[in-house]
């Protein structure tokens, strides 16, 4: 007889990139970086900016993407009005932001209808 393996349940995560990045805390520091690249490019052009200078602008910016594509706004009561977004990820509420402004409807469905 053959031998029985444990199958998590839980099965949905994100896969990481060189140990701290996810896909998503990737792409958005490579995006802003690059932002952040050409910043120090339009600079150098027009001020004469170093190399050093530069590659702190690039790190910077990067550093920010970083965080917007990881941070979690907390649970927390001293958050106010964002109370009710406690758990979700920066990138999300941004991008339902970005689609309400365009739009100016949004409609959030609650897929767990059974139970908790």
């Amino acid at each position: 007889m053959g031998k029985t393996y444990y199958v998590p349940r839980s099965v949905k995560g994100e896969t990481r990139l060189l140990y701290i990045f996810t896909v998503k805390s990737f792409v958005t520091t490579f995006a802003v970086g690059l932002i952040g690249a050409g910043i120090w490019y339009l600079c150098s052009n027009l001020f004469g900016l170093g190399l050093i200078p530069g590659a702190i602008i690039t790190v910077l910016f990067g550093g920010l993407g970083y965080l917007f594509g990881t941070l979690k706004i907390p649970d927390i009561p001293i958050m106010g009005k964002f109370r009710k977004a406690g758990g979700e990820n920066l990138t999300d509420i941004a991008f339902r932001f970005l689609t309400f402004k365009r739009k100016k409807k949004i409609y959030i469905y609650n897929l767990n209808r059974g139970g908790k």
